[in-house]
């Protein structure tokens, strides 16, 4: 997810951050079987800042399967307007992705109270449009408080989180790690940053409509495999993003905020991670979500058309 705080973390763990040599290679994979998850737009990960209207344009012209979802800008549209909208979805077969959870979970209760007094709203409007997914990311790492610390406090939070999501709108809401080292150990306290310990979390949630949101980077940083996926019912995963990583930098000095677009580099096997996705049967929006400097430099339909080219690219290892 791209909100503030997350730029905010990420540019101080650059700064901190050395970097060396070293890469992976794709790993070949066999083809078979049918993939049911979309190929999917979410503007705001790739640097381009425009309403919802024009993200479903743009995904429209360029291909794409699903188009992320504006709570914010759904809320807005009247009755007819959002009638208009979903038409024009339905008649051009394009689906719905996922909307990112407005509520700061992650610093103190009186931040998450203040953050969350919106929420029932924003569910609300996200269901009246056909919405049904919504995700969010885990800070790495915290300063003051210890992992069981922070661990109560985020799963208490969340629990709250996730039982209006489900009450006012059926919505499901995936959890998100952050895998580099140079991120959760940039801070005093390591916290939540694999498919396991994020396991562990969802299982304190208690909540049945809290799943995954599955990184390809954070993923392969964390040292989690194709087995883990396969581990997961398709259910469990609410929304994917499939990302590179730049060459010739070890594993543990990768920095969050310098990706690569979908099969630029191979360090990162997406064949194996897309054919895993595949044969759990995973029907959400797979995205991309570079955090590029080239990429969002580009003009707007420079930038859809290249995040464009590179998933259909990568989707091609599993169709």
């Amino acid at each position: 997810m791209s909100e503030s705080t997350r730029r905010q973390f990420l540019s101080a763990v650059t700064a901190a951050a050395a970097l060396g040599p070293s890469a992976r290679a794709v790993s070949a994979a066999p083809r078979a079987g049918k993939r049911l998850f979309s190929m999917d737009l979410v503007c705001g990960a790739i640097g381009v800042r425009v309403d919802q209207a024009e993200a479903i344009d743009l995904a429209i012209r360029h291909g794409f399967e699903s188009v992320g979802a504006s709570g914010a800008d759904l809320a807005k549209l009247s009755t007819d307007q959002l009638s208009s909208l979903v038409g024009l979805m339905k008649s051009k077969k394009l689906l719905w992705g996922a909307a990112n959870l407005p509520v700061d979970f992650r610093k103190d209760d009186e931040t998450f109270q203040k953050t969350s007094e919106g929420l029932r709203e924003f569910a609300q409007a996200l269901r009246r449009a056909g919405v049904t997914r919504v995700g969010t990311w885990l800070m790495p790492a915290s300063d003051t408080l210890t992992y069981r610390q922070y661990f109560d406090a985020v799963a208490k939070r969340l629990r709250e989180t996730a039982r209006v999501l489900d009450g006012e709108g059926g919505l499901r809401l995936g959890l998100e790690y952050v895998g580099p080292k140079t991120a959760w150990a940039s801070r005093r306290y390591p916290f939540i940053h694999t498919l396991a310990e994020t396991r562990d979390l969802i299982g304190e949630i208690g909540q049945q409509n809290v799943g995954y949101v599955l990184d390809s980077w954070h993923w392969f940083l964390a040292g989690d495999t194709v087995d883990d996926i396969k581990t997961l019912a398709a259910r469990d995963v609410v929304a994917v993003d499939l990302n590179d990583a730049p060459a010739g930098i070890p594993k543990d000095q990768q920095v969050d905020n310098a990706r690569e677009l979908p099969l630029a580099t191979g360090v990162i096997p997406a064949a194996d991670f897309l054919l895993a996705l595949r044969d759990i049967g995973y029907d959400g929006p797979v995205r991309a979500e570079p955090f590029n400097k080239v990429l969002n430099e580009k003009p707007r339909e420079d930038a859809v058309a290249a995040t464009a080219s590179a998933m259909k690219r990568a989707f091609s290892l599993v169709d």
